[in-house]
């Protein structure tokens, strides 16, 4: 059974994700400080961590710096805080989504089973410049790269991209579900950024967006996380 590591102070709040989660079929242990969860999530790594950023004892940023030197496995973390800098830097250090409070604890349990489902395949690299990589393969079905051209297709459509668009699909496509800051985009994307600002990239992924639209119109590709970035959102199979 799949285990999932629920760390929350508020009694309220973690019952009510325990129970939906439970009735979703997961096995669930509760840690009420970060201290603690800390220790158990680094000595024996669940399936996912559901992370609060307000802990006693040590906060959900320090538990997620210490647990990623440790382990690989795939944190959401849960916060009321609304300041961008946490949210960047929790993602930096290798969260794999936020969930902001309040929340529906049925969305909360559709997320757990996206991100457990994207991490379920081979681990992916890091993130790389544009034309790191060479095999022309993409991470969606049907999607194909040529990174030599600058040359992208969907489903068989050519999606006629600058250069710009090009870098940012890169970027995104082989991370899936990542999210990825517009300052993160801006540095991995591009390798020229005298002419590009992080608003830019809105426009750039505004455009990605309509041509990815335009072949493949049954899915949204690109989600925006609001205060924080992009990330790519693979269909998932039947």
């Amino acid at each position: 059974m799949t285990r999932i590591a629920i760390v929350e102070d508020e009694a309220d709040i973690a019952s009510v994700v325990q129970d939906y989660l439970r009735h979703a079929g997961y096995e669930t242990t509760h840690f009420t400080d970060g201290r603690s969860a800390l220790e158990a999530i680094v000595a024996a790594p669940p399936d996912l961590t559901l992370l609060d950023v307000m802990l006693p004892r040590m906060d959900g940023i320090e538990v997620l710096r210490r647990a990623r030197e440790h382990t690989a496995h795939p944190i959401i973390m849960l916060t009321a805080r609304i300041e961008e800098v946490d949210r960047l830097l929790g993602l930096e250090l290798g969260a794999d989504d936020y969930v902001c409070k309040p929340f529906s604890p049925r969305e909360l349990v559709a997320r757990v089973r996206a991100v457990l489902r994207r991490t379920a395949g081979p681990a992916s690299g890091s993130p790389g410049a544009p034309g790191s990589t060479a095999d022309g393969a993409g991470d969606a079905p049907g999607l194909v790269l040529d990174d030599v051209h600058w040359r992208a297709s969907l489903e068989g459509t050519p999606l006629n991209l600058t250069r710009r668009e090009f870098g940012l699909l890169q970027v995104l496509s082989r991370h899936p579900g990542r999210i990825f800051s517009r300052a993160r985009l801006l540095e991995l994307a591009y390798d020229d950024t005298v002419d590009v600002t992080e608003r830019a990239i809105d426009s750039h992924v505004k455009n990605l967006r309509r041509k990815l639209g335009a072949a493949a119109p049954e899915h949204d590709w690109i989600r925006s996380v609001y205060g924080v970035g992009f990330a790519w959102e693979a269909p998932v199979p039947a």
